[in-house]
C-alpha cells in the first residue's frame, strides 16, 4: 500500500508517495530556490502572459517552463507546479526510489511501477467526485486547472480543465491554457480539440456546467469508488472551494 505525506512551503503544496520522500522535497526547494533566484535576474519571467526570451544562464527550471510556454503561448509561469513535480519525482527516481508520485496542487507527476487511480475532483455538480483515472504503470503527467478551484489565475469559465503528456511542464501549461478557452460549453469542442493537438500532448478533458469534453489518447476512466477524493486534492491557505 502507498503512503502518502505532505509538505507545503509558500505556494507550493506536495502530497508525495516516494520512500525516498526526502530527496523530493529536497530537490523541489532547491528548484525553488533557483527560479525565484533567477526571478530577481528577470522579474518579467514571473508577470509575463505570453512567451518571452529567457536568459542564456536560465536554470533548468525555468527553461522547462519557458518551452511549454512557447507551445501553449502563455506566460512561463503557467507551467511552475508541474515542471517542480516532475523534477522533484526525477531526482527521487535517479537517487534509487522505486516509485515517485508527486502532486503539487492538483498538478501530478507519476512514475510507478503498478497501476495508480486519480480521482477526478471535478467541482461540478453532475460529475462531483464520481469519476478517476486509471493510470497504468509507467511514468506520466496529469495537469489540472480550474476557474472555480484553487488561486491560480484563470480567464476562463471552466469548472475543470485537465491535460495529460511525458511533461508536466507542458501538461500544466496546456490545461491553463484550456481552461483560459472556454466560456460556456459551445467552446469545448473547439478548446479540447486545439489544446489537445499541441505537439506532446496525449490527451485532454474539460468539464462546464455539467458537459464534459474529452479528446486524445486520454487514460481509462472509471467510476471512482473512494469517497475521500475532494479531501486528498492539495491546496493552500489562499485556494478557493467550489
Amino acid at each position: 500500500m502507498r503512503t502518502y505525506r505532505r509538505f507545503s512551503y509558500k505556494d507550493t503544496n506536495l502530497r508525495v508517495a516516494c520512500d525516498l520522500f526526502d530527496a523530493v522535497v529536497e530537490e523541489v526547494m532547491a528548484q525553488r530556490r533557483q527560479l525565484e533566484k533567477y526571478i530577481r535576474q528577470q522579474p518579467e519571467f514571473a508577470t509575463a502572459l505570453a512567451p518571452i526570451q529567457i536568459r542564456p544562464d536560465a536554470p533548468e527550471v525555468a527553461a522547462r517552463m519557458a518551452a511549454a510556454s512557447e507551445k501553449t503561448g502563455l506566460g512561463p509561469m503557467a507551467a511552475v507546479a508541474g515542471t517542480l513535480a516532475q523534477m522533484g519525482a526525477e531526482k527521487a527516481l535517479q537517487a534509487g526510489a522505486t516509485e515517485a508520485i508527486v502532486e503539487n496542487g492538483g498538478d501530478l507527476y507519476i512514475a510507478a511501477a503498478s497501476p495508480v487511480v486519480v480521482g477526478i475532483h471535478s467541482g461540478d455538480e453532475k460529475f462531483g467526485d464520481s469519476l478517476a483515472f486509471q493510470i497504468p504503470p509507467g511514468q506520466l503527467a496529469i495537469c489540472s486547472s480550474s476557474s472555480r478551484m484553487g488561486h491560480s489565475m484563470s480567464f476562463g469559465r471552466c469548472t475543470l480543465s485537465t491535460a495529460v503528456s511525458a511533461n508536466a511542464s507542458l501538461a500544466d501549461a496546456t490545461a491553463t491554457l484550456l481552461c483560459n478557452s472556454i466560456q460556456s460549453a459551445n467552446d469545448l469542442k473547439s478548446a479540447v480539440a486545439q489544446a489537445g493537438a499541441i505537439e506532446g500532448m496525449l490527451g485532454v478533458m474539460a468539464i462546464i456546467d455539467g458537459k464534459m469534453g474529452l479528446y486524445g489518447n486520454l487514460p481509462p476512466i472509471i467510476r471512482n469508488t473512494d469517497p475521500a477524493t475532494g479531501t486528498k486534492v492539495t491546496r493552500d491557505r489562499y485556494s478557493l472551494s467550489n
